[in-house]
């Protein structure tokens, strides 16, 4: 009885540190935040207590709604994309007919490891219309050098750089799913008759579907704070990149250079509301989808197997 009460009360110290970690380090900010977004600072009176006015200010703010909904287009054009070609990858990795795989494997993953701020400033010297290596080569072609900071070219080549930097990082995730994979399964396939693309589309994209989904909900917490990359290239392009150009950078911009840190912090509650939704979103579509092919699978399992009792009759 003694060792049971003991072994209980081991479990409260075990997760202590990480329950005082996690007071500390997120909801005491995150409850100081939602009090400062309460208030606002003025030249007479000083801070006052606003309610929710920030949060109806804030709502009407065309500078932040562009910056959400550029952030949503970033998302829609660079997450497919990056997903793809870690899928892609994983796969080849999978199927054990790459040579020099091991080097492969760290070709593809290095990039995850280059920290954003310095892979932001290479893409920005490559990127550079004076010396950059494609305006040089454009030059020596006789041929109009690529405007890639343009406001034309910009989202696309923030989605270059993010795409370079996290495709490895994906597909760590979803080559670890497919080692898990029981090896019965592609001997049962095999045994069928199923060919690599066949193995490949009934039996690997199907066990992959959580880790794709783990995938997707990073992609899209990640693209909703988008920050480094714009940050570090307004240095070179300040024409096309504005303090406003995505909410994360909007709320930096009011906090550290506006001083504006309660309406900052409104900006940040509404980005992180912003985020939950899109989350949920993706969740919901996520499972209500898998609903549909179960039922879908089972019907088609219970109309075979009427068929085949009747034949059996």
């Amino acid at each position: 009885m003694t060792g049971t009460r003991r072994h209980r009360a081991a479990g409260p110290l075990f997760v202590a540190p990480f329950l005082t970690l996690f007071l500390l380090l997120f909801l005491a900010p995150l409850g100081y935040a939602a009090y400062l977004s309460l208030f606002r600072s003025r030249l007479i009176g000083g801070t006052v207590f606003v309610g929710l006015d920030n949060y109806t200010q804030a709502l009407g703010d065309p500078q932040l709604l562009h910056g959400v909904g550029r952030v949503a287009l970033f998302f829609v054009i660079q997450v497919p994309v990056m997903l793809l070609l870690a899928l892609l990858f994983a796969l080849a990795l999978d199927s054990g007919l790459l040579r020099l795989a091991r080097v492969i494997r760290l070709g593809i993953f290095v990039p995850y490891a280059v920290p954003s701020v310095v892979a932001a400033l290479m893409w920005g010297y490559l990127y550079g219309p004076d010396f950059g290596p494609f305006a040089q080569l454009s030059r020596k072609l006789d041929l109009p050098a690529p405007h890639f900071l343009s406001d034309g070219w910009m989202l696309g080549s923030l989605a270059n750089i993010v795409t370079w930097e996290f495709v490895g990082y994906n597909v760590i995730i979803l080559y670890a799913a497919l080692r898990t994979i029981p090896q019965e399964l592609y001997e049962a396939a095999a045994v069928d008759g199923a060919g690599a693309w066949r193995i490949a589309r009934s039996v690997k994209l199907p066990a992959l579907r959580p880790a794709l989904l783990l995938t997707l909900l990073f992609s899209v917490i990640g693209s909703f704070q988008l920050f480094n990359e714009p940050n570090l290239l307004m240095k070179i392009a300040p024409d096309v990149i504005s303090s406003s150009y995505t909410a994360n950078l909007y709320a930096y911009s009011l906090a550290f250079t506006g001083q504006q840190v309660n309406y900052a912090a409104t900006v940040s509650f509404l980005l992180g509301l912003v985020i939950v939704i899109a989350s949920y979103g993706v969740l919901l579509t996520a499972n209500r989808g898998s609903r549909e092919g179960r039922t879908s699978r089972d019907r088609r399992t219970g109309r075979d197997s009427r068929e085949g009792l009747g034949r059996a009759a």
